[in-house]
């Protein structure tokens, strides 16, 4: 079960990258979006798995690809975010979150069985 200090941390690291993430799209000449979707901490702050939606699809593994070369920066900016509230800056895992993905595949699918009555 997640603390509440889990939460806290989790729920600051998604707003400073959210908006770290918007103001490099407002930046780049590309109508990129990258969502933070969740973000979960483990129970001794030392890991944060980020999880980003990233849309259009056709950009997603090079977008993934310069955030993962760039990991260290990001920890760099979240550390001078987080400096008063943790003593430990947690290591940061970013994954691609493919659940919206999923829904719609899913809601085509529903779709598709609707204009195909069964006899």
């Amino acid at each position: 079960m997640e603390s509440n200090r889990q939460r806290k941390v989790a729920q600051i690291i998604q707003e400073d990258f959210a908006e770290l993430f918007r103001k490099q799209a407002a930046e780049s000449k590309q109508s990129i979006l990258v969502t933070v979707s969740d973000v979960k901490v483990t129970a001794d702050l030392g890991i944060a798995k980020i999880y980003l939606s990233i849309y259009p699809q056709e950009h997603r593994k090079a977008i993934m690809k310069e955030i993962e070369e760039n990991k260290t920066q990001y920890r760099n900016f979240i550390g001078q975010k987080m400096a008063k509230q943790v003593r430990v800056i947690p290591q940061l895992n970013f994954y691609l979150d493919t659940s919206l993905d999923d829904v719609e595949r899913i809601e085509k699918e529903l779709k598709g069985e609707g204009d195909n009555p069964v006899l």
